[in-house]
């Protein structure tokens, strides 16, 4: 053949076209956040393309969400292709990186898999891709941008004969036997591999078809006896012109074999089902002439970035905000925030143990209102209000919850109001709200209110166990007693927070499991000092040698109100759920270990979450902005988590808490107080008489 006469008739190929499912870009959000991070080092992906679509349809390659997986996941009659993931951590570095540098890193990768023979060893080498990425997660904007690496090697590929269809070129009993030999072929490869391979040999003899793989080539090529064809499992669907895998595989026989083949038969083999029935007669056979490629030491040139629909070689984008869940968008959103964290800060911290825990806030006032929001905003999913008020017109402007409507006509229930409103702040948080009087010592109940009483108890109780956390934010003491009692009882992390005019507490109360003695120390000895296990440290009514009892008797309108300055109630809240997600980061949670000075030769490791101290107690003085970290072990008399009092509730139930609401001094009597006191009396009569005997 003239070369002029074949200056014409060079073989085209059909370019590969990116197919992204959705699915994608959700599963590269999720590796950004939670494994990627600002780690933009290339990634192992893979993609795949089918050789049985309708005509009409374009030469594809598929990438979706199975493409991060360590072992590919391709669909069946589906054909691997080895992708790599370049993700850039802005949009400057995105436009600004050296495309040119990026295609050839991944010819010369492909050219090295050609010429060391690997690629015929594993033919799916073949097929190769890479993508350039930039995730906007703040908008769900994606940008990218393919290129499928083709060796321009050689130069051009001249037809010595015009391409014929697979029918015109075999027979239909030869077209059966080769079938037959191409699935029980497929079926070896699969299981040897894993996967199908897209690149095979046939080979023509008197007595039929044989399917070969290439790496047979070399003993098929010595055989006089029968004639080698290459196959290609092709994606395109065009009437003339095979797709790009074609190119690489032409590559790799002018490299090898083109010394002992003047020219070459191709087969784009196209196996598609037709009205139900296998049909593969529109498969191509095409007749190439080949330069030998063996002495060429160089990668050659290389082409493959794709164009856009307007055939320029730009970028592409896609915007999924608007196709996604609104509900969704807003979780994944509220979660992008907690996880930057782990980018550069803390690697270490562990969001899903927040997301999951579940907060209990008794109070739904001024501190529920924004305990609750700073809980949102670090990702916790289960808020419950118990509260028995309702919203009245003062509230709005210092409850962040509330607006004025929810005052009107008698003001809504501030625990469902709370919770109602929580859900419009963030439809993903399952916020519950109970209207619910919790009884309390020193305000006795008359026998009408025992039964209600009773079933009040009894719902509070189910509230605890439904959660991890409770958080004490009533407006009286002697409110905080009965939940006091049954976060010790239960084991359940219990912090407390409590305002005066200017200044502020936050306690975290020690977290004692069931049977769990408590150590309360040689007698005598000082403890203010020492390091206090999670375990052994008090309460908030560890501090008082009374009972308590009923402070709303006898008060005026300024004491009947919480009193205090408007910005106090925002810093204590969000002290204590910063304590509480340093509990949770803490390796023993809620038996993390607490000091009581400030000095930093004395903390310990063990002292330490990654968020820095997990301090017993805050108090907080705002006319000096001073804070102090006290902190005290239990106290062996405590009228609300000491041993006695926890086993007379587990042995008597409601019994015994009716005792403690009707009678003021059980709780005294019971624990040691009473005598406790008497005693003190007693050492205080006889120090006068000895000081008046002397005089």
């Amino acid at each position: 053949m003239a070369t002029s006469a074949c200056s014409t008739a060079n073989l085209q190929f059909a370019p590969f076209s990116s197919a992204l499912d959705a699915g994608f870009w959700h599963k590269l959000s999720e590796n950004k956040l939670d494994v990627y991070g600002l780690d933009d080092k290339p990634r192992k992906i893979h993609g795949f393309y089918f050789n049985g679509d309708a005509v009409g349809i374009p030469c594809r390659l598929n990438v979706d969400y199975t493409a991060f997986n360590e072992i590919p996941q391709i669909p069946p009659n589906y054909f691997l292709s080895h992708g790599i993931l370049q993700n850039k951590n802005t949009i400057d570095a995105f436009k600004s990186c050296d495309k040119k540098e990026l295609l050839n890193d991944i010819a010369h990768e492909l050219w090295l898999d050609i010429t060391s023979g690997k690629a015929i060893d594993d033919p799916t080498l073949l097929s190769k891709f890479l993508m350039l990425t930039y995730a906007d997660l703040k908008k769900y904007h994606y940008y990218y941008w393919f290129t499928f690496p083709a060796l321009c090697a050689p130069e051009t590929f001249p037809l010595t004969k015009k391409p014929i269809r697979f029918s015109e070129r075999f027979t239909e009993e030869q077209t059966n036997a080769f079938l037959a030999a191409y699935t029980q072929f497929q079926e070896s490869t699969r299981g040897q591999r894993g996967v199908k391979t897209g690149y095979f040999i046939l080979q023509e003899t008197q007595t039929g078809l044989q399917v070969a793989n290439l790496k047979d080539a070399d003993r098929l090529l010595s055989d006089p006896q029968g004639k080698v064809l290459f196959c290609v499992c092709d994606p395109s669907t065009l009437a003339e012109h095979p797709g790009w895998p074609v190119r690489n595989l032409l590559t790799l026989i002018a490299y090898h074999w083109a010394d002992k083949l003047p020219e070459v038969e191709i087969v784009s083999f196209r196996d598609r089902i037709s009205q139900g029935s296998r049909d593969i007669s529109h498969s191509l056979v095409f007749t190439v002439q080949l330069q030998s490629l063996s002495n060429l030491t160089e990668c050659p040139k290389c082409v493959g970035w794709e164009k856009n629909a307007k055939g320029k070689l730009v970028p592409r984008m896609v915007d999924l905000s608007a196709t996604m869940d609104p509900v969704k968008l807003s979780e994944s959103s509220v979660d992008l925030n907690l996880k930057l964290m782990r980018w550069r800060l803390l690697p270490e911290l562990d969001l899903e143990k927040i997301t999951r825990t579940r907060c209990l806030l008794l109070g739904a006032g001024t501190l529920g209102c924004n305990v609750a929001r700073s809980l949102l905003g670090w990702g916790v999913r289960k808020i419950t209000f118990v509260d028995n008020s309702r919203i009245s017109y003062s509230n709005p402007v210092r409850q962040s919850l509330f607006v004025f409507e929810d005052c009107l006509h008698g003001g809504k229930a501030k625990a469902e109001a709370a919770a109602e409103s929580l859900r419009r702040i963030f439809p993903g948080v399952d916020a519950q709200g109970h209207s619910l009087t919790i009884p309390m010592p020193g305000h006795p109940l008359s026998e009408s209110s025992i039964e209600q009483t009773r079933k009040d108890v009894a719902v509070l109780e189910e509230l605890v166990d439904q959660h991890d956390v409770i958080f004490l934010l009533m407006d009286t003491r002697e409110s905080r007693w009965l939940p006091t009692l049954l976060g010790a009882a239960k084991g359940k992390i219990v912090l407390n927070a409590a305002l005066g005019f200017d200044t502020f507490l936050v306690v975290r109360h020690g977290v004692k499991m069931p049977g769990e003695p408590m150590d309360t120390g040689p007698p005598g000895e000082a403890k203010l000092s020492s390091n206090v296990h999670g375990s052994q440290l008090g309460c908030y009514f560890c501090n008082d040698v009374v009972a308590p009892g009923d402070s709303t008797r006898d008060r005026t309108l300024d004491q009947q109100c919480t009193v205090s300055r408007p910005g106090m109630s925002m810093i204590t809240a969000a002290l204590a759920v910063e304590l509480l997600v340093s509990i949770l980061q803490h390796p023993e949670e809620g038996g993390a270990p607490a000091d009581t000075s400030a000095r930093d030769e004395h903390i310990t490791k063990d002292m330490m979450s990654i968020l820095g101290l997990v301090p017993h107690q805050i108090r907080g003085f705002l006319s000096r902005y001073y804070n102090l970290l006290p902190a005290s072990r239990a106290f062996e008399k405590c009228t609300a988590c000491s041993s006695i009092v926890i086993e007379h509730y587990r042995k008597e139930g409601f019994g015994f808490l009716l005792s403690a609401f009707n009678q003021p001094s059980y709780l005294e009597d019971l624990t040691g107080l009473t005598q406790l006191h008497q005693e003190t009396l007693d050492s205080e009569v006889w120090a006068i008489s000895d000081d008046d005997e002397s005089m």
